[in-house]
């Protein structure tokens, strides 16, 4: 396996956590890893690590579009050509995901056939698979058909990723019946029922979903458009931890649920895993010609050696041609 492009300079806790997470990767998957961004920077910390030189970084608020075709020294486009250019097998970014997307559709390209890339995030379903939901913010307003492409390439990110022989794809709604939703949503469920939509992909559509069934067993792809996709994202992750910090404040409140506590956080600790954003691995951009994980923003090294992890599982599969396949076939 040729290295893991690691976009060193991005991220709240670059570079020291991104090259912590490196070197653990290294350590932990034996999976090469080549750090890419300032090499004074970096130097001192990276060992025995490459490092791919690229002067510039584009900061967490720059405008994406602009920063990329202006700052062609960055290691967001730095990871990116790495990946295009056959020296790296992946690319990672904890910084600007908007960048993140921009380098990888400039310098990659698209998968011949693919309309849009979307960004495709695994949502956690406690004590099961999590759920794949796209688009998670790449495409603010869409059209019906890219929306049956981010089905066809969520299904088999969903089976590649987590083993699901047939992914069961669901198409977000304010209704399960049919005649629910916008246009938009009216569109697209007619374009998914037809026959064969999912075939390629191994998939079947099970209807309309609504927003209390992404965090359930009961679907497996959860389709979108980008803006609805995002909004759903961040409210689930604000959700989630403001319960977690409330439960934790109510262990504090007296003697007797400190000592309850003492008992319920150990058995609470796998389900905190299983919320904690460091363990997923990231989002990962589906519909490059080539494969790209955007990390969150305030990724730590754990979170850094799940999203080599990830990178390493889905190189193995084949997935972009897996998705090649999947949309060449529709």
């Amino acid at each position: 396996m040729l290295p893991v492009a690691l976009d060193a300079m991005g991220g709240d806790k670059a570079p020291e956590e991104i090259v912590a997470g490196a070197h653990r990767a290294v350590a932990e998957l034996g999976v090469p890893v080549a750090l890419v961004g300032q090499p004074e920077v970096l130097r001192p910390m990276a060992g025995d690590l490459e490092i791919i030189p690229a002067s510039e970084v584009i900061p967490m608020s720059a405008d994406p579009g602009a920063s990329v075709r202006r700052m062609k020294d960055s290691s967001l486009v730095r990871s990116a050509e790495a990946v295009r250019d056959g020296k790296a097998s992946a690319m990672i970014s904890a910084g600007n995901t908007g960048a993140t997307m921009a380098s990888a559709l400039l310098r990659m390209g698209r998968i011949k056939g693919v309309s849009r890339p979307a960004i495709a995030t695994p949502i956690p379903v406690p004590g099961h698979n999590p759920t794949v939901l796209l688009d998670a913010g790449a495409n603010a307003e869409c059209q019906a058909e890219w929306l049956l492409q981010f089905a066809q390439m969520g299904a088999v990110f969903a089976r590649d990723r987590y083993g699901i022989v047939e992914p069961r794809v669901g198409l977000l709604s304010i209704g399960e019946e049919a005649s629910k939703g916008n246009d938009l949503v009216k569109e697209t469920h007619a374009l998914l029922s037809r026959s064969g939509a999912l075939s390629a992909a191994g998939a079947t559509f099970i209807g309309n979903v609504e927003g209390r069934d992404v965090m359930t067993p009961d679907v497996d792809v959860v389709v979108t458009d980008g803006f609805t996709g995002n909004v759903v994202l961040k409210t689930l992750e604000g959700g989630m931890r403001t319960l977690v910090s409330a439960i934790f404040e109510a262990f504090g409140t007296s003697p007797e649920t400190q000592a309850a506590s003492e008992v319920l956080i150990p058995a609470l600790l796998p389900l905190y895993g299983t919320l904690d954003p460091d363990n997923t691995g990231g989002a990962m951009l589906l519909g490059v010609d080539g494969l790209c994980l955007i990390s969150h923003g305030s990724s730590s090294a754990t979170a850094i050696v799940n999203a080599v992890r990830v990178a390493k599982e889905m190189h193995d599969h084949g997935i972009v041609d897996s998705m090649r396949a999947a949309v060449a076939l529709t």
